[in-house]
């Protein structure tokens, strides 16, 4: 039992690392160690309970080592997603398990790999959805590893670690030539492929836009219930230290204080004047940077009369019409002119949270972009338009989905900006982490990124998600750079999580074929 149980540790530990800041490397034989377990037991109904404790167990230290930090934000957080999480990695390790002790083992290993890859994208896509933990983002770190990612995105990490898990695991058991080399070419082959691509890819020719990324550094806790006035001025001053010819000035999600109404952005409905603040940032851009546009993000209103309202809609009890708050990113220039982009990836819990879930849980969870409960949810990426290039304004937590960052590239965009406040969670490898998956999505799309996060850390990434200027933890202030353009489409671009959506399909195939195997084997075993 104790070499059980440092197996299970083990692998916790190996699965967790790339997680943490350090390398992701070691998911290469992350699981070797659970695959040990599995293969200690027959196909009895106890070994298979034994197998499950083991796997929970493992699971289950793999997400409290890597989602901790979200404690300091939300005491439910942890518990709600280490429970959702483990239990898709059950469903796909046991039903690995479960075919291994009576099916032929290469049945065995593509059920784990489908299976894994499969739930992996529920995670992402369903409702209520939690991607941090897609094997495939734990090279976040290893940018130089996974430039190939242009053609897979993530889920060919995750396919990459299954399968090296897979071939490391026979090779240890087998101990033949043969099998080793097997192993040390899943292994090898695609670091080498990684290195090619990033040798011979360039970025391509379509000139640069000069991009200006403000810090302002307030503190998350008291910023929606603090001093907007504060707020306001705090935003001025910065924008006087940007240098003039900026084209683009980024400021952080939720970054203007109060709420507009669209489509003027006005302080009621109908008003067709923007807000007082809206002006002056306005009129400071005229002054200032005439030929810059402003990207921000806001909390917005939108109204709708009763029959027409959305299912995410609040009823207004003064005219008995229904408006929507959406966490919007708000493009403006010095002639006024206004392009909105709403936040179409939400928080689990906080911003996707079913209303009368919200009241009976309210206590436990704090806002984690401006808005508590279930808010309007944009239906895709869109791309702003302005001086001749085209920025796609993510919002914080789509950074998270590459075929949804994907969508702002399909309409357009020539770089990303993604604009963030997720100093929730305090100085943590949580927003570390977050901005450094942000260099998986500049690898997917080939696109610059240009990152603002209210407390940090923001900074400008490369195509090739090589990192440059950056703003730490907590630092006040301005950063500058060039960053370039491209209209290129990377395969992945083009069509997405197809690995993912492949997945399904197989795994499907996979749970036929062993039901078929089964029937067929009991009938042999009868006659």
């Amino acid at each position: 039992m104790s070499r059980k149980l440092a197996a299970a540790t083990l692998s916790a530990l190996l699965l967790s690392t790339g997680w943490l800041g350090m390398t992701g490397l070691t998911l290469l034989v992350g699981f070797v160690p659970l695959l040990w377990i599995s293969g200690s037991y027959d196909g009895s109904r106890r070994s298979w309970r034994g197998m499950f404790g083991w796997a929970t167990l493992t699971f289950v230290l793999w997400n409290a080592l890597t989602i901790w930090w979200i404690w300091n934000a939300t005491p439910v957080g942890p518990f709600a997603a280490t429970l959702a999480s483990t239990t898709l990695n059950m469903i796909a390790f046991m039903l690995f398990h479960t075919v291994s002790k009576k099916a032929p083992a290469a049945l065995a290993y593509t059920t784990l790999a489908a299976a894994w890859i499969a739930t992996e994208y529920w995670y992402t896509t369903g409702e209520f959805s939690w991607p941090w933990l897609v094997l495939g983002n734990g090279f976040s770190h290893e940018v130089w590893a996974v430039q190939w990612y242009e053609y897979t995105g993530v889920f060919g990490g995750s396919l990459w670690v299954l399968a090296s898990n897979m071939a490391v695991f026979e090779a240890l058991r087998r101990r033949t030539l043969r099998r080793s080399l097997a192993a040390a070419a899943v292994v090898v082959l695609p670091l080498a492929a990684s290195l090619a691509i990033r040798c011979g890819w360039k970025q391509p020719d379509e000139g640069t836009v000069r991009v200006s990324i403000v810090q302002p550094n307030v503190d998350c806790y008291d910023k929606f219930h603090g001093d907007a006035e504060r707020q306001q001025r705090n935003i001025a001053e910065l924008l006087h230290e940007v240098p003039a010819g900026a084209q683009f000035i980024l400021l952080p999600e939720t970054a203007v204080p109060e709420h507009y109404w669209e489509p003027s952005l006005s302080d009621a409905p109908g008003g067709r004047t923007p807000g007082a603040f809206w002006l002056e940032l306005t009129d400071s851009l005229r002054t200032a940077h005439p030929e810059a546009m402003l990207v921000t993000g806001a909390n917005t209103l939108r109204r709708y009369e009763a029959g027409a309202q959305t299912p995410t809609a609040r009823y207004n009890r003064l005219d008995g019409s229904y408006y929507d708050i959406f966490n919007t990113a708000v493009g403006i220039d010095s002639a006024g002119r206004v392009s909105l982009h709403h936040k179409g990836r939400l928080v689990i819990g906080v911003e996707n949270t079913p209303t009368w879930v919200f009241d009976v849980l309210k206590f436990l969870v704090i806002d984690l972009g401006g808005t508590l409960g279930q808010i309007g949810m944009g239906q895709h990426g869109t791309a702003f338009g302005h001086a001749g290039a085209t920025v796609g304004p993510a919002i914080c937590y789509e950074g998270l989905y590459g075929d949804f960052c994907g969508d702002f590239v399909r309409r357009g965009a020539q770089f990303l900006a993604i604009i963030s406040n997720d100093g929730w969670w305090g100085d943590t490898p949580g927003y570390k982490h977050l901005f450094s998956i942000s260099r998986l999505r500049a690898i997917e799309h080939r696109r610059a990124i240009a990152r603002s996060a209210n407390t940090g850390r923001s900074g400008f990434i490369s195509a090739r998600g090589d990192v440059g200027q950056t703003l730490g933890w907590e630092q006040r202030g301005v950063i500058t750079a060039d960053v370039p353009l491209s209209s290129q489409e990377t395969f992945y671009t083009r069509y997405g999580d197809y690995i993912a959506r492949i997945a399904e399909y197989v795994l499907l195939l996979c749970m036929l074929y062993f039901v078929a195997y089964r029937v067929k084997r009991r009938n042999y075993l009868v006659k």
